[in-house]
């Protein structure tokens, strides 16, 4: 299972979830440390945008070498 959880390290790397959350057994998690949050704003306000355009039928011809390849 994939989950994003949002968090906050405070100045001694100490981890706080900003929400709960209850899991059903001990689980490893990665961390990515964001320090302009105005990217990350950025990224999400465009997700819908850049899906709509690599959704297209002309994208999937463009890339689909990369998919024989597998």
């Amino acid at each position: 299972m994939l989950k994003s959880l949002e968090a906050v390290i405070d100045e001694n790397g100490k981890v706080r979830l900003v929400e709960p959350v209850t899991l059903p057994h001990a689980c490893r998690a990665i961390v990515t440390i964001i320090e302009d949050s105005s990217a990350v704003e950025t990224a999400l306000l465009s997700e819908q945008s850049l899906a709509r355009d690599w959704s297209r039928p002309e994208e999937d011809v463009a890339w689909s070498h990369l998919q024989q390849a597998q």
